[in-house]
């Protein structure tokens, strides 16, 4: 398995499994279908509500001596209602006992937006319990995201979501440059401005939803997978569309974590590494970016501000990025 280089030093696979929407009684297979073909890399996240099943597979697959623990990356992250500076060691010691581990490779805070802790009776949804993004706060959480490094929890930590603006913010106080920020990107949304960014400062930007979150899709929604371009590139290198979007983000030096529960296609993602692209095949994937965000986090707008940019998109756009 191919692997790219953190700015920790430490190699993270080139291609690994995604678990969102992975439900339990389907998790565990997945995960168990992956190693045996050759995942080395699973991301997680408490939000998800599968981290046990999760573990339960990993426990398996080490026990039976599939694979060793230092032969993987697990990755995790750390939600928005667990982002109070001493909320943050909790909820990275729950994810490990879920999982199973004794420490993490890679933990993320999950997106930049707070969320009030709520009881399982209240709605966390209402205005009064988004409290949102604040800069200062998220210092505060990052600090404790350091003490987890320190105290061998996590031999890394990164960020998901994080837009330019934010990530600058960030770093004005940060003493451990994330090592990733994870985020949406697909043929239809590239992300290169953020991308160039991420790479002038160390950072992996990983590409989640690399097939563009077909299982999210609203009708009407553009495809990338039926793109005639990307399939014109798929007949071209006897590859099928999903690999020809996973093989992109490969090129570009990204690595990046495809979901699936079916053990047909994560045994078929995973050939997606042996697919070899030339510069005419990523000059006509490039050129289909249309800027499309498919996740909006509409959830975290405000009804009393419906017009908030969650993206920073005017100052993200300002911004120049010095080489």
């Amino acid at each position: 398995m191919d692997s790219f280089k953190l700015n920790t030093g430490a190699k993270i696979p080139a291609l690994g499994l995604g678990t969102w929407q992975s439900k339990p009684g389907e998790v565990a297979v997945a995960v168990e279908v992956a190693i045996k073909a050759g995942y080395r890399h699973v991301d997680c996240a408490h939000l998800y509500r599968n981290e046990g099943e999760v573990g339960s597979a990993l426990e398996k697959c080490i026990s039976e001596g599939v694979v060793k623990r230092e032969d993987l990356f697990i990755t995790s992250k750390l939600w928005s209602d667990d982002q109070a500076p001493d909320a943050v060691e909790p909820a990275c010691r729950l994810t490990l006992t879920n999982l199973k581990l004794e420490y993490l490779d890679l933990y993320l805070v999950h997106n930049p937006f707070t969320l009030k802790k709520v009881s399982e009776n209240e709605n966390q949804w209402i205005d009064e319990n988004k409290p949102g993004y604040n800069q200062e706060g998220m210092a505060k959480t990052w600090k404790a995201m350091e003490e987890l490094v320190k105290k061998g929890l996590t031999k890394a930590i990164g960020i998901s979501n994080f837009t330019i603006t934010k990530t600058e913010n960030l770093l004005k106080t940060a003493t451990i440059v994330p090592a990733v920020n994870q985020v949406e990107c697909h043929p239809y949304f590239q992300q290169p401005k953020l991308k160039e960014y991420c790479d002038s400062k160390g950072i992996m930007m990983q590409p989640y939803s690399p097939l563009g979150s077909p299982g999210t899709y609203e009708a009407g929604t553009p495809n990338p997978l039926e793109d005639d371009v990307i399939k014109q590139i798929a007949v071209k290198h006897n590859a099928t569309p999903a690999h020809i979007c996973i093989s992109f983000q490969l090129h570009r030096g990204l690595s990046v974590i495809p979901k699936s529960v079916n053990p047909n296609r994560i045994k078929d993602n995973f050939k997606a590494s042996a697919v070899k692209l030339d510069d005419e095949d990523m000059e006509r994937i490039r050129a289909l970016d249309r800027n499309l965000r498919l996740l909006t986090f509409s959830w975290q707008i405000k009804q009393s501000n419906p017009s908030e940019d969650l993206w920073d998109t005017a100052s993200d756009a300002a911004f120049v990025t010095q080489k």
